[in-house]
């Protein structure tokens, strides 16, 4: 293809999406007790998961420019004209800031970076709307423009067992922190604008759940959409809640359920489940 897509591994795309859609994936770091791994390749949900159950000083970072600038270039070698490369939010990770650099070194006519103001498939739903766009000839503006169309129709809600992972890695703020704590509250999450913020709270997760379920609708106004539900060591929780989605939903294809990675496993701790909505960029509601 003319144009190469590149993401990074806290799309957390399911097991051979990227394949599929000639995806390119540069890992994030994890660092468990200051050994580094990475995300995706060398380090997965259940070593995370085992780690944090442990308690085990869990870390992460970013790719460095290098790392992109590699990646770019292996793309350009392999035949592509160009490449559209894009990440997780500039808002919670210096992800994006990386790319920029790289692409700067190889060449910011040759490469376009992304800022996907997301994470999990809410990056993932607009690499792959890029890849499709890729894979049917269109020129690199207009693989850009498929992935920022995406990101401008799509909706991401999750819910943690605990606030103190987000706290502890500076993705949400002590005073928002304290909202989990009071009568053991479990906490509906969302990322507005890049930034993960508090939307409400809820008693149980039961409840909790059952409100997911009833924001998705809402975030899919009455449209077909594409629904991912992400979790970590909670298979059980987001089959369930698929299921329930796509009884109230109209979704394209059926509910993707993806483990979360272990950078994104590592803000949010064991037990938390999220979905994203995806709506059609070109649909009534992207308006």
């Amino acid at each position: 293809m003319p144009v190469a897509v590149i993401t990074d591994s806290t799309a957390h795309l399911p097991e051979g999406f990227a394949e599929r859609h000639a995806l390119r994936v540069v890992p994030l770091h994890v660092l468990i007790d200051g050994v580094a791994a990475l995300d995706g390749v060398e380090v997965g949900a259940a070593a995370l998961a085992e780690a944090l159950g442990q308690r085990r000083i869990v870390t992460t970072s970013r790719p460095t420019p290098g790392e992109f600038a590699k990646a770019f270039r292996e793309a350009l070698e392999a035949g592509a004209d160009s490449v559209v490369s894009i990440h997780l939010s500039s808002e919670i990770s210096g992800t994006w800031e990386s790319a920029v650099l790289a692409a700067q070194e190889v060449g910011p006519d040759l490469v376009r970076v992304v800022d996907s103001r997301g994470t999990a498939m809410g990056l993932g739903f607009a690499a792959l709307h890029a890849a499709r766009a890729a894979s049917a000839g269109a020129s690199a503006a207009q693989v850009e423009a498929a992935a920022t169309a995406a990101v401008r129709c799509s909706e991401t809600l999750f819910v943690v067992e605990t606030l103190e992972y987000l706290r502890r890695g500076g993705r949400i703020g002590a005073a928002a922190a304290l909202l989990g704590t009071a009568l053991a509250m479990k906490p509906v999450l969302h990322l507005d604008d890049g930034r993960i913020q508090p939307l409400e709270k809820v008693r149980t997760m039961n409840r909790a759940t059952a409100r997911l379920v009833e924001l998705a609708e809402e975030a899919a106004r009455g449209e077909p959409v594409e629904v991912a539900v992400h979790h970590l060591a909670s298979p059980r929780r987001a089959v369930e809640l698929a299921n329930r989605i796509e009884e109230r939903l109209t979704v394209v294809d059926g509910c993707v359920v993806s483990e979360l990675g272990a950078v994104i496993g590592a803000h949010t701790g064991p037990g938390v489940v999220g979905v994203v909505v995806q709506r059609n960029p070109g649909g009534p509601g992207s308006r």
